[in-house]
């Protein structure tokens, strides 16, 4: 299990942040670099909370889902809409080095914290505003979620069956991007204010924007062509053969291997040998031509062996496949054990829970999981205490519902 209890660990140690952001995206972000060692304090409204908490799957009326996206953090409630509650907040920016909220644009200044003030408060703060469309154009005050992102980016219209309607991800995969972008460009923008001396930094990530940026090609592809990327199934759009092909025994592989070395290895472990010399699969491109046909051979060899005959064949040629797992499958795999991918993380409802570990990994100062994500408000008192507010203080804030 991982043990956390030190009060610094990571590459990040001794970095604070503060997240008053909500859902998915942005509070993955600050998880990612709670992951590396920041002290990651996240305020909630009271009585209410990230409304991630009401998300399933739930395990005793506790979301599993919110465990493992705000893992690692302090958790406090404050109202920093009302004045006494700005006053705390103010307190904590003064001792932050990166705020991560993902309000409408233009609502932090609403409630007397625009940047101007925040970096009166600190000048070196580093700010990421995460939002559906950016804090500027006609879009700029109109929310989303993770398919709003998905469709409006263009992943969506590329996802699903040729002949068949759009196909969303099964999981809101735009929100994972936003977080990514949102812990990388905070790392930007902090080497910044750290290398080159500059004042802090305001970051304007737009998810719809992240979306679209991962999809390399599309935009070059429609500017210099003109052609506009349509749904293609489990087809690859730059090599072939590169399918999904269902075994004799029921299961799912995925082929691909769009080099002639890998090409040859993939021929050898169905026993065609002599297509690899083939003047239609000659090349990349010519295989690309003839993908329909390379399909078929592929699909006639699957349909005769079981996935572990399948899987033995292609591995004593070095082929490019993969069994298309389960959760389950995952969890059994030896080269996800062997690596503890899957690890055990404590827990304050369920004793430890068990979820993906740190990723990438770190040689000389890696990353830990500090705890799942705990109930609302629990570190409230020592998160205020820490700003010098005396217990008197704490109950009066409470008990006007400040926190």
């Amino acid at each position: 299990m991982n043990d956390a209890t030190a009060e610094t660990f990571g590459p990040l140690a001794g970095l604070r942040v503060l997240d008053i952001a909500t859902i998915i995206a942005a509070p993955f972000a600050a998880s990612l670099l709670a992951d590396f060692g920041a002290e990651v304090t996240k305020f909630e409204i009271p009585g209410q909370g990230d409304g991630l908490r009401a998300f399933p799957p739930f395990r005793d009326q506790k979301s599993l889902w919110w465990k493992v996206t705000n893992r690692g953090k302090r958790y406090g409630t404050l109202d920093l809409r009302r004045p006494e509650g700005l006053e705390v907040m103010k307190r904590m920016i003064a001792q932050t080095d990166v705020l991560i909220e993902n309000f409408r644009a233009g609502t932090l200044a609403r409630w007397g914290l625009d940047r101007e003030t925040l970096w009166a408060i600190n000048p070196n703060l580093v700010i990421l505003r995460v939002t559906a469309f950016g804090q500027t154009g006609p879009r700029a005050n109109q929310g989303g979620f993770a398919r709003i992102f998905e469709a409006m980016g263009g992943l969506t219209h590329i996802t699903g069956m040729a002949d068949g309607d759009p196909v969303h991800p099964g999981y809101p995969i735009a929100d994972a991007f936003g977080g990514l972008f949102g812990a990388f460009s905070i790392m930007a923008a902090l080497y910044g204010v750290v290398k080159n001396g500059t004042k802090g930094e305001e970051i304007d990530l737009a998810l719809t924007e992240a979306t679209f940026r991962l999809l390399e090609n599309l935009a070059i592809e429609y500017d210099q062509l003109g052609q506009v990327r349509a749904r293609d199934g489990n087809n690859n759009q730059y090599t072939a053969p590169a399918n999904v092909f269902r075994t004799s025994d029921g299961r799912f592989v995925t082929v691909t291997g769009s080099t002639n070395s890998m090409f040859a290895a993939n021929m050898r472990a169905i026993g065609r040998d002599e297509l690899i010399e083939d003047p239609r699969f000659k090349t990349n491109r010519d295989r690309m031509e003839y993908r329909q046909e390379l399909d078929g051979i592929f699909r006639d060899y699957m349909d005769r062996h079981t996935l572990d005959e399948t899987l033995a064949d292609f591995t004593r040629e070095g082929g490019a496949i993969g069994p298309i797992y389960s959760v389950e499958q995952i969890f059994e795999d030896p080269q996800v054990q062997a690596r503890e991918v899957v690890t055990p993380v404590k827990d304050e409802d369920f004793g430890t829970v068990r979820m993906q570990n740190v990723v990438p990994r770190l040689t000389n100062n890696p990353g830990q999981i500090r705890w799942a994500a705990k109930s609302l408000g629990a570190d409230t008192d020592s998160i205020l205490k820490d700003l010098g507010y005396s217990p008197e203080d704490i109950a009066r804030h409470r008990a006007n519902g400040i926190i």
